[in-house]
Formats: C-alpha cells, sequence, structure tokens
C-alpha cells in the first residue's frame, strides 16, 4: 500500500514539473516571437497549389497566438458530450473570416481581439466545467465560432493577391492542420481527464492556467 501511494506521489511531481515545463517554454516562444511573423514563405504570396497548401499549414502553427487557441479550444471541448462541434465551428467561421479580409471588409481591433480569445478560452479551461455542461458546452463553441472570424481574418493577410488555386489550397491547409491540433488536444485531454489528473493535480486546469497566462501577454502587447 505504502508503495502504491509513493508512485502516486512521484507520478503526481512527474506530470506537475511537466506541465511546468511546457507552460515555461510555450511563454518562452511567445516572448520570441512577434505578432507579425505569422507569414509562412517571408510573408511573400503563395503562387502555385503547393505554396498555398503549405502556408495554410504553416501560418496556424508560426502565429503562437492561433495555436495557442485551436489547443485551447481542443483541450476545453473534453468536457463537452459533443466536443468535436467546436474545433469544426471555429474552423469553418475561421474560412469565413478569410473570405471578409479577401471582400475588404474591416474587423477592428484584431490583435486584441484574437488575444482575448486566448485569454477566455483559458480562463474556461482553468475553471473548469463547474455550470450546466450544456451551457459551457453552448458558451464554447459559440465563442470558437466567433474568435474564428478574427483569427480566420488574420490568415487572410498571407493570401491576398493570389489566384483561385493557391487560395483554395491554402483555406483547405489551415483547415486541415487547425481540424489535426484540436482534436488531437481533445482526445489528450480526455486522456489526462481519466488517467492521469487527480484532484490535487487537474492538469487540463494547469495547463488552461499557462494559457492564460499567455492570453495576457498577446492581451498587452496588443493594447
Amino acid at each position: 500500500m505504502k508503495q502504491f501511494l509513493s508512485s502516486i506521489t512521484i507520478n503526481e511531481q512527474f506530470w506537475k514539473r511537466l506541465t511546468i515545463s511546457l507552460i515555461a517554454g510555450l511563454a518562452l516562444l511567445t516572448l520570441a516571437q512577434p505578432a507579425s511573423a505569422h507569414h509562412p514563405f517571408g510573408g511573400e504570396t503563395p503562387s502555385n497549389l503547393w505554396e498555398g497548401f503549405l502556408s495554410g499549414l504553416g501560418h496556424p502553427v508560426i502565429g503562437m497566438d492561433h495555436l495557442a487557441f485551436v489547443v485551447g479550444s481542443g483541450l476545453a471541448a473534453a468536457s463537452s458530450k459533443r466536443g468535436w462541434i467546436i474545433p469544426v465551428s471555429f474552423v469553418l467561421t475561421a474560412m469565413a473570416g478569410t473570405g471578409m479580409h479577401l471582400q475588404g471588409v474591416n474587423l477592428p481591433v484584431l490583435e486584441l481581439v484574437i488575444g482575448a480569445s486566448v485569454l477566455t478560452v483559458g480562463v474556461l479551461l482553468a475553471v473548469g466545467n463547474t455550470a450546466n455542461e450544456q451551457l459551457y458546452s453552448i458558451i464554447i463553441a459559440l465563442g470558437s465560432a466567433i474568435a474564428g472570424i478574427f483569427h480566420g481574418y488574420a490568415y487572410g493577410e498571407a493570401i491576398i493577391g493570389a489566384e483561385m488555386t493557391p487560395l483554395v489550397a491554402y483555406l483547405a491547409g489551415f483547415s486541415v492542420i487547425q481540424l489535426a491540433i484540436a482534436l488531437s488536444s481533445y482526445k489528450l485531454a480526455q486522456t489526462l481527464l481519466t488517467q492521469f489528473s487527480t484532484p490535487s493535480v487537474p492538469l487540463p486546469r494547469l495547463i488552461g492556467c499557462g494559457i492564460m497566462g499567455m492570453g495576457l501577454i498577446f492581451v498587452t502587447s496588443a493594447v
């Protein structure tokens, strides 16, 4: 019995240290990379299908604010029975946001809203699903849909002036990578909740605190 309890303690300490290390690493990456460095190919407009697709794959990963939100929304989806709706709604509205940018629609305080979306999803993760599950799911899904418009609008900057083929490939690229990241985060959160999290070590909430800290950095840098 003592050996079993000691192994649990060691396991908790390991995951605490791992989570803190991940949070610290993400924070350092955030500070080291300016918000303007979100464009693959050095900011050049993709000229063919392959460049468009690679640019679409790269943009949500290069931009740490986008990546943090996608990961956070995937983690939050694990607290919902129909969590897959959350990343899907985000991706669909992100495509709409890109279309708005290409049509010349102006969205004010773009970077501030994107930073606030990261902060919000971090807060929701840190607090956890303490309210009605259906209400929590609606809030996350609606928030992801709204955030998708602003994140997608930012994605549109990298494809302005492109022809139809690289444009379609770009949309496909950022949709595929965001769904992959969000669904992977969703599965990760389910694993953390069922196998590794304990009342004293709520790992998704700890990760949420890290994302919340990143959100604060993004918001303050945008103000």
